[in-house]
């Protein structure tokens, strides 16, 4: 009920939350208690806090994370948040190819191992043979992953240098890649 709706805007978009949705939740959760939000100064203080959130480095750091961006920026600084984003995105993906690269094998590898735990039960030739040709399997999937990781690592690597290029650099142009 004494909510300042100026201070909640300014969070809000300093958070970047898409302003139709996060108002709309206020909206919401405030007609449980009989509170009608004031849209007109929520809106002063998102427009004050979007200033914060719509900068180069904060849309590296918003991409580097995983973020999702909903295309709240205005046009005078959008583009210097989406190059920020991008790069931080682009560095985001590669960690997480690299993370799902490591998972795929750990995952692989227990199953392996359960698969020899089944061989060694195994009951008749026919069933050891099938356990042996999934073992086979198994190994082939952990040998094209392991062969995959120094490029994805390769990735890592350049996206990381491009992300600290442009946080020492962020409102220069972005370099042509191979600089």
């Amino acid at each position: 009920m004494a909510a300042d709706w100026r201070v909640i805007g300014d969070a809000d978009g300093a958070a970047g939350y898409s302003p139709q949705d996060r108002f709309g939740a206020h909206v919401e959760s405030c007609a449980r208690v009989k509170i009608v939000p004031d849209q007109t100064k929520w809106n002063e203080g998102y427009q004050v806090g979007l200033q914060r959130y719509c900068t180069p480095l904060n849309g590296l750091a918003r991409g580097e994370a995983g973020d999702t961006y909903y295309s709240v920026c205005p046009p005078q600084t959008s583009e210097g948040f989406l190059r920020g984003y991008g790069l931080g995105r682009k560095l985001h993906d590669a960690r997480s190819r690299i993370d799902s690269l490591r998972g795929e094998i750990s995952s692989k590898e227990s199953r392996m191992d359960e698969r020899y735990r089944a061989l060694k039960e195994a009951k008749d030739d026919n069933q050891r043979r099938n356990i042996r040709n999934e073992i086979d399997d198994l190994d082939r999937d952990i040998r094209r992953a392991q062969r995959e990781m120094p490029d994805r690592q390769y990735d890592v690597d350049q996206a990381q240098r491009d992300v600290d290029w442009f946080r020492a650099n962020p409102k220069a142009p972005l370099p042509v890649p191979g600089y």
